[in-house]
């Protein structure tokens, strides 16, 4: 593990992130990372089909709405 420097407002936003997605500040700037980092590799693909790929990848299985 490795610590990141990074600016007080994005520090700020962080904080308010993971309140709001019930995550650790480390937590959510991980999953922002990763995120990002599968954004780049993927730059054609939307957020919702970046999400979908890692749930799958998961195994979880995550019911449609309309199907609900």
């Amino acid at each position: 593990m490795g610590i990141v420097k990074i600016g007080d407002a994005l520090h700020e936003e962080l904080r308010k992130s993971s309140s709001v997605m019930c995550r650790s500040i480390n937590a959510q700037a991980e999953f922002w990372i990763k995120v990002g980092m599968l954004a780049e590799a993927n730059p054609t693909l939307p957020f919702t089909e970046i999400m979908a790929q890692q749930l799958k990848n998961a195994d979880v299985q995550v019911q449609d709405i309309e199907a609900a």
